[in-house]
């Protein structure tokens, strides 16, 4: 029996079948590839569902890590604050979209993220009404499941929603969605299913990852952001997977020019130590109350060493160019691989950056 077989059996036994897998058990990985228990070497396109953005284990990476442990692992910031904690939240500040004053908060987990944004949302607005969009992924926790714009595997078998959670249809040109068809379902919503002054925020991906890597028309946001102005509603922009340099932009957002009035991010920000953070303007992250949002390990001291150094390497190795480079190989390869004779089946080729 191969040492993959052994841990199949072993996994079968032990961990819950709700939490699915693939068949390839790690042993070690470097930069872009993984190699598993049985010795085989695998070229990592997953790469930890969009968190390696700098690669697997990256020298600076690891070596801020390495010294942060040697100082301290663990003081929880509502306890003991640390530097590196408000450095990073003044970085992420200049980083994203939009020039206004703005402040952060660290958390763990894309979801929590997504959580804490609602939170702040509702607490600015007095509302408690949210829009999210069809396709859309938004974590698994219960408001992030209800954000979900898609059954199963999210929501089946989990009994009742949070309430005031509405989707419209993403735009999608493929499958016959117009920006003009989600912007009528909107405007139609506000009029038969929710006050627009009940809707605290809208929340949307730039690029939809679990949705099918659909990619928000810059007009569609636009559209969006002068509807959420209309109507006092608070814009957030979930960039968890599509942030931190994927796109060729920092930001998604960016590609657009549009600035929303938060944005969640995760996966990349930390070289794949378990870190997220929700940024935006100032007077909305600052109106929940004191205690209402943070955590035990929100902002983990060697999680945020690494954010730093990824950050660093973003910048230091161009890496915003290197992604935009590696979607135009990938997607002149696919198109021209779907315009030959026998290929109908490729019915679209659509991405933004790597």
């Amino acid at each position: 029996m191969s040492a993959t077989q052994d841990l199949v059996t072993r996994r079968a036994d032990a961990v819950a079948n709700g939490v699915a897998t693939r068949g390839i058990y790690a042993a070690r990985a470097e930069n872009a590839e993984l190699w598993d228990v049985d010795g085989k070497r695998f070229i990592d396109f997953a790469a930890g569902i969009a968190v390696n953005n700098t690669g697997h284990r990256h020298p600076k990476v690891m070596a801020a890590v390495a010294a942060q442990a040697e100082a301290f692992t663990h003081t929880c910031f509502h306890v003991a604050p640390y530097e590196g904690y408000v450095s990073l939240a003044e970085r992420l500040n200049a980083a994203t979209p939009g020039d206004f004053a703005k402040k952060s908060m660290m958390v763990t987990t894309g979801a929590e993220a997504v959580e804490n944004a609602v939170k702040m949302a509702r607490a600015y607005t007095g509302r408690s009404g949210v829009i999210a969009f069809s396709g859309a992924f938004h974590g698994r926790t219960l408001m992030g499941m209800a954000l979900c714009g898609k059954v199963n595997p999210y929501k089946k078998a989990f009994g009742a929603m949070p309430p005031e959670v509405l989707h419209a249809p993403f735009p999608n040109a493929f499958h016959g969605v117009s920006v003009q068809d989600s912007l009528n379902v909107l405007e139609n919503m506000f009029r038969s299913s929710i006050d627009p002054e009940r809707v605290a925020a809208m929340i949307i991906e730039p690029v939809q990852g679990e949705g099918g890597f659909v990619i928000a028309p810059p007009e569609f946001l636009k559209a969006i952001r002068a509807l959420c102005d209309e109507h006092g509603i608070v814009l957030i922009a979930d960039e968890v997977q599509a942030g931190i340099a994927r796109t060729g932009k920092m930001f998604a957002f960016d590609h657009a020019g549009v600035a929303a009035d938060l944005v969640t991010m995760a996966k990349g920000l930390a070289g794949g130590f378990p870190l997220s953070a929700v940024t935006g303007r100032a007077e909305i992250v600052d109106a929940a109350p004191a205690g209402g949002i943070g955590g035990t390990y929100a902002g983990n001291p060697l999680a945020v060493a690494a954010s730093h150094a990824v950050l660093d390497v973003i910048a230091e190795e161009n890496l915003c160019d290197r992604a935009t480079e590696i979607g135009e190989k990938i997607n002149a390869r696919l198109t021209e691989l779907a315009s030959r004779q026998g290929m109908e089946a490729i019915g679209d080729v659509r991405g933004l950056g790597a």
